[in-house]
């Protein structure tokens, strides 16, 4: 489940986000996302083996730096950042989907059909927590193994040519260091299996394992799709079809049947995805409010917390699928992740390494490789799209000053319940 949560939205709606960046070179960007990634993980496999639970980021913060405002502000930055890949996730959809009945994506269709599905996915959750699971374990082999054999067949069909090194290309050293924020964007659910420690069997040892597994099965599967993608089209055909570029790949390299099929998979998977997205982070949002670390009001709705958190999820990813194209959704996700990534890493190396028997050096390197990215993305979002860095810029500072004031004000209580 932890590798379906990860495939999806991801590589759909991403690849062509990647290759607008690096150029001919795109398939690596993936391939150095996943170094980045391996080197992250190191923080949540050390922490997760030695402390298991359904806490997930939230206890690792917790752990790292109490119910301070940095805790509350990076687990709210990962919360905020889910969101934001809801809203990629129900974008992706609708690009699919109008891509699949021949109609170009583009104007108000796509954000309707987005809060459309947001909302169904938010029903589907309201029914029960038991159809959800069912229904993302099932979708999630479906949509992996769909993937992996999307890759494999279009690669095969191509006759193993690399068609994205003949069109134009763009590529700049700093662009394909930028791309890789992108590519750890689409690797970044694994992260969601930290939250397994309380519901698996040896936790200490199976948490780990299983973060490094679906991180090696998804690169496999990235480069697999990546490499057919560029063997089907052209680097400037690639491009302008970079909201649906598994369709686009899918027609000249396995005909009309392959290209339908092709859509059905992708909106399987976002359908899936945005399923179990949602699911989690209510969860996760309940959980910090049960922890204190964020406010809550129920507006005078009925029901317990997680259903409250559910209507605040969808409510906040559909304003995002309503006003930002998947550029600025996938550009917010990637700084949000990345600042939250670095303080997780920092309160590792700072406060719980010697607990977990984790190394300084894996934690330190993670921590620079993170910051050499976000500052590549930074520069070129900066010179191409200025206002989604204001925007981006403003929303984290807004965030961590919410915190500190929402704690300061509530601050005896939740002293008193660190201490004890």
């Amino acid at each position: 489940m932890g590798t379906g949560v990860m495939i999806g939205a991801g590589i759909l709606a991403l690849t062509g986000q990647i290759a607008e960046l690096a150029g001919p070179w795109f398939a690596m960007s993936f391939l150095l996302g996943a170094v980045v990634t391996g080197f992250s993980a190191y923080s949540y496999v050390t922490v997760s083996n030695a402390f298991p639970s359904s806490g997930g980021i939230a206890m690792i913060l917790q752990k790292a730096y109490g119910p301070t405002t940095v805790a509350a502000g990076a687990a709210l930055l990962m919360a905020l950042s889910m969101i934001i890949n809801e809203s990629l996730v129900a974008r992706t959809f609708a690009n699919y989907a109008l891509r699949g009945i021949g109609v170009t994506p583009e104007g108000i269709a796509v954000p309707a059909i987005a809060v459309g599905l947001i909302v169904a996915a938010w029903l589907v959750n309201v029914a029960g927590n038991r159809s959800v699971s069912l229904v993302s374990l099932v979708m999630a082999v479906l949509k992996v193994g769909g993937i992996a054999l999307f890759g494999v067949a279009a690669l095969w069909a191509s006759g193993l040519s690399f068609a994205a090194a003949e069109g134009e290309s763009g590529f700049s050293a700093t662009g394909f260091v930028a791309s890789v924020a992108l590519s750890i964007l689409a690797f970044k659910g694994f992260t969601t299996i930290t939250n397994s420690g309380g519901e698996i069997t040896e936790p200490h040892r199976n948490v780990g394992r299983a973060i490094v597994w679906s991180i090696l099965i998804c690169v496999v599967v990235y480069l697999l799709v990546a490499l057919a993608v560029g063997a089907s089209l052209p680097l400037d055909a690639l491009i302008a079809a970079k909201d649906y570029a598994l369709a686009e790949a899918a027609e000249p390299a396995l005909g009309r049947t392959g290209f339908y099929l092709t859509v059905a998979l992708a909106l399987v998977a976002t359908a899936s995805g945005l399923l179990a997205s949602i699911f989690a982070v209510s969860r996760m949002l309940a959980m910090l409010t049960e922890m204190r670390l964020i406010p809550h009001s129920h507006f005078g709705m009925p029901g317990v917390i997680r259903d409250h958190m559910l209507v605040y999820t969808v409510v906040m990813a559909g304003i995002l699928a309503a006003f930002f194209d998947l550029s600025r959704i996938a550009a917010l996700g990637a700084f949000f992740y990345l600042v939250m990534d670095m303080i997780i890493h920092w309160g590792v190396f700072r406060h719980l390494r010697q607990a977990v028997g984790a190394r300084g050096w894996i934690l330190l390197t993670a921590i620079a490789l993170d910051a050499v990215v976000l500052a590549a993305f930074t520069a070129m979002k900066w010179r191409s799209d200025p206002v989604i860095v204001v925007i981006a810029a403003g929303a984290m500072a807004m965030v961590f000053v919410f915190e500190r004031l929402y704690l300061a004000r509530s601050r005896p209580s939740l002293e008193h319940g660190h201490e004890r």
